[in-house]
């Protein structure tokens, strides 16, 4: 049984040449080791302290960091305070049940009716472990970008006066997330 050998025309060549060119450069355009992108879907207080101590971390090792908070994580920055007015029924029922303040935030395991929060804060603070605040005020200081889901705001009627003080702060879909994903080495969901 004898082989039989396919000659492949210059333009075939050429063009294979030209995919090859293509994914080379694709190739060196990967993601950046120094990024970080941080989904916070969680407003519990465990949970928001992981993120901005991974957050403040990576930035303090001078990594790029984005955090993009959505559903329960946006509310979770929303300040203390009465709720803008304007909104719907549902939308200030949505307020009333994830009410503003850092200090609200519920432990997601061991709350025990707000006493085991007591108790984390106070060792915190004994073991002289940042708080919340601190951690954000942190964040701030390192140049950690957040931003907040548009799609979330909107279903729970949170309007942007009602949420922190934070430099920079921006307000995107999901298709920002994806791009900040994309072009970095990490990506977390918390």
């Amino acid at each position: 049984m004898a082989l039989e050998i396919e000659t492949v025309s210059p333009e075939t060549i050429a063009t294979m040449e030209q995919r090859i060119e293509e994914l080379e450069k694709k190739q060196k355009n990967t993601a950046d080791v120094n990024a970080l992108s941080m989904v916070v879907f969680s407003g519990e207080l465990d949970k928001l302290l992981a993120a901005f101590v991974i957050a403040t971390g990576a930035a303090a090792c001078g990594m790029r960091v984005s955090m993009f908070f959505t559903f329960w994580g946006a509310a979770a920055l929303k300040k203390s305070g009465p709720q803008a007015k304007g909104k719907s029924i549902v939308e200030r029922m949505f307020g009333c049940l994830l009410p503003g303040g850092l200090g609200k935030r519920k432990l997601s395991k061991l709350e025990m009716l707000g006493v085991g929060r007591q108790l984390m804060t106070r060792e915190m603070a004994k073991k002289n472990v940042a708080s919340l605040p601190e951690l954000i005020e942190t964040a701030k200081e390192l140049g950690v970008g957040i931003n907040i889901c548009q799609m979330s705001m909107s279903l729970m009627g949170i309007q942007a006066e009602e949420l922190i003080d934070y430099p920079g702060m921006g307000y995107c879909g999901v298709a920002n997330l994806v791009e900040q994903s994309s072009s970095s080495n990490t990506t977390m969901f918390i």
